[in-house]
């Protein structure tokens, strides 16, 4: 492994500026669960890490009449053991507490798993449907981008040399809404999904009709997907097993896999369709109370 200079700064300026400094030579470190991975096998030439663990604003948790703000640094666990997040925003619970096992939740954070920009994030669907925005710094100050539009590609991201991810943003849901999220995995647990499903519903005050809705996929192309067509065909429409069943072949058909080891195109566009109905139904009923 190349060696490389470890570097722990107290504010985004001093962070920003070792990224700088250093260009595509330099990472942050937070829950360093992928970093030290591709480091070790060389995948990277580092030449300088930058723990964010000790900048405050990367590890605030805050939940409010605004919203939920989730820091870069901030682990998994502190996010599925909130009991108010988990209140209002259990879809991003139902995906934060499947990222790797307890040990890799207490290092690994959403803000990581975005930024590793994997297709099967598990964290990402849920994010995308709850309109979430990450907050970036860079030396010409801060940016937002929509998480569906963060990842770029496998591994690739909208950050540009010098920039650091600095927090997620998540509105707060609407009355009426519900959320989940679900993946197919071969195994029980620990495990990378082969498919997944992030829902989020808004429904009238009968609960009986969609007013809204954002559906996105993970593990069926090269980065996570909004469905904005299945999304947009459950709104104004009643909530039976028609309009979920149009909303889940949608997604089916928004999804675009590849074959490899683990799973073939056809199987994973089948399973699309089949979580897209289950998560549906569970965001309905979340939604209900």
């Amino acid at each position: 492994m190349h060696p490389f200079a470890y570097v722990a700064p107290n504010t985004v300026e001093e962070a920003v500026a070792v990224l700088n400094e250093h260009g595509d030579r330099a990472r942050p470190l937070a829950g360093g669960t992928d970093l030290l991975v591709k480091a070790r096998a060389n995948a990277w030439e580092l030449d300088a890490v930058v723990d964010i663990k000790n900048i405050p604003e990367l590890m605030n948790l805050t939940i409010g009449k605004n919203g939920l703000s989730i820091g870069a640094g901030v682990p998994c666990y502190q996010v599925y053991e909130n009991s108010e997040i988990a209140d209002e925003y259990p879809g991003i619970v139902d995906g934060a507490s499947i990222i790797g096992g307890i040990q890799i939740q207490s290092r690994a954070g959403l803000g990581g798993n975005l930024c590793n920009a994997a297709p099967s994030g598990d964290g990402i669907p849920a994010l995308i449907v709850h309109s979430a925005v990450a907050r970036i710094a860079g030396s010409g100050g801060t940016r937002e981008v929509p998480v569906e539009e963060f990842c770029t590609g496998p591994s690739r991201t909208v950050l540009k040399p010098g920039e650091l991810l600095i927090s997620i943003e998540v509105p707060k849901p609407a009355p009426n809404s519900g959320a989940a999220y679900a993946r197919f995995i071969p195994r029980n647990e620990m495990d990378i999904a082969v498919a997944g499903v992030g829902v989020y519903v808004e429904l009238d005050d009968s609960g009986n009709n969609f007013e809204s809705a954002r559906i996105a996929l993970s593990s069926v192309g090269p980065t996570p997907i909004l469905a904005t067509e299945a999304g947009d065909s459950l709104a104004g429409k009643p909530v039976d097993d028609k309009t979920i069943d149009t909303a889940a072949n949608l997604a089916r058909d928004a999804a675009s896999p590849i074959t490899d080891m683990r799973e073939t195109i056809n199987q994973r566009k089948q399973l699309i369709k089949v979580l897209s109905g289950r998560v549906i139904n569970q965001a309905v009923e979340r939604a209900r109370g």
